[in-house]
């Protein structure tokens, strides 16, 4: 008899499979990042269709086979239809996602990660925060939540503010990243620092992140 579980999680990617399939990474609250099939979600009215595209937010229901687990139902809380229509926007969230994907593993606690994830994606919609300041503050906490943030670079001479940024970014909850805005000068100095930690602590490339820079 399939035992059946229900997980609480964020569609990081999907793929195609076979004819009417798909194939997802699935950030859990419960079990980590998990790979899980999802059964003609490609037909014409699926239930699960909407269900497995990126950033779609819920409760799933799961059986565990011997190398993946399978999706019977969805309970979704948030689509972010507002990224359907913001190109760039999107293009933000699928490198958060990429990111997210990178930096998580199965069966290990990655609440943490969901957690930033989801609120990202939530800044991304705001129309009070730039992207650009959004994505810095998901860089450098990722990192911090890794474990890996060395705080503000000791090497150079930056803005009072910037410090207090960097600082606030890396010791505050994920609940509270996203309640402030800066001035120009201080967020070129973010991006700056983002970039710098993000080559040194994840050095590879994003596909998400070639395309945007694309557009920006």
């Amino acid at each position: 008899m399939q035992e059946y579980i229900w997980v609480t999680g964020i569609v990081l990617k999907q793929s195609p499979m076979g004819e009417y399939d798909r194939h997802i990474s699935l950030l859990t609250k419960e079990r980590g990042k998990l790979s899980a099939f999802a059964r003609g979600a490609r037909r014409s009215g699926s239930r699960l269709a909407a269900a497995t595209d990126p950033f779609a937010f819920g409760r799933f229901r799961l059986y565990e086979g011997r190398n993946s687990y399978t999706v019977t139902e969805a309970d979704i809380q948030n689509y972010f239809e507002e990224l359907r229509g913001d190109y760039i926007g999107a293009c933000y969230g699928m490198y958060f996602a990429e990111v997210t994907d990178h930096y998580t593993r199965e069966n290990n606690d990655e609440v943490e990660m969901l957690k930033l994830f989801y609120q990202s994606l939530r800044a991304l919609c705001s129309e009070k925060l730039p992207d650009p300041l959004v994505r810095c503050v998901f860089e450098c906490k990722a990192i911090a939540i890794n474990g890996e943030f060395p705080g503000p670079p000791e090497d150079r001479a930056l803005e009072e503010s910037t410090v207090y940024c960097l600082r606030y970014i890396a010791s505050s909850p994920v609940e509270k990243l996203y309640t402030f805005v800066v001035r120009d000068s201080v967020l070129e100095e973010l991006q700056q620092v983002a970039a710098e930690y993000m080559k040194r602590f994840v050095g590879r490339k994003f596909k998400s992140l070639e395309v945007l820079q694309t557009l920006c």
